[in-house]
């Protein structure tokens, strides 16, 4: 699997799939780093196959009006410390991989519910 973080994920998560052993960019690292504008982060993540990991909901409107980005995870646990996101992120990569390697275009709102439990919720 591929990873391109958008601006709001952090460097520290981004390291974190990185040391895991995932080709893994940061937004920050290349094209025009967090000016790059949406579209141009769309076509990247697209051309080079790439899962885009993001917080913003416009990725999610792009995804099902314009079909790009072609793959995306959007994080969606408000204000968590990136300890608690490394973690999640560690207990569904298996389970991420094996739903990746089936299925070329995908949305994915990690979330939490009422009690606190996280969810998938691939859409």
């Amino acid at each position: 699997m591929k990873f391109l973080c958008d601006v709001h994920i952090s460097l520290k998560f981004s390291k974190f799939l990185s040391l895991k052993g995932f080709e893994t960019i940061h937004i920050n690292n290349i094209l025009n780093s967090w000016f790059t504008k949406d579209k141009d982060i769309c076509n990247f993540a697209d051309q080079n196959n790439y899962i885009l990991i993001t917080k913003d909901l416009d990725f999610k409107n792009t995804h099902f009006i314009n079909n790009t980005p072609q793959k995306v995870i959007r994080v969606v646990l408000g204000n968590i410390s990136n300890n608690e996101l490394i973690e999640i992120f560690d207990k569904i990569l298996i389970q991420l991989q094996e739903y990746e390697q089936n299925n070329k275009f995908f949305y994915l709102e990690i979330k939490k519910n009422e009690n606190g439990e996280t969810l998938l919720m691939f859409i």
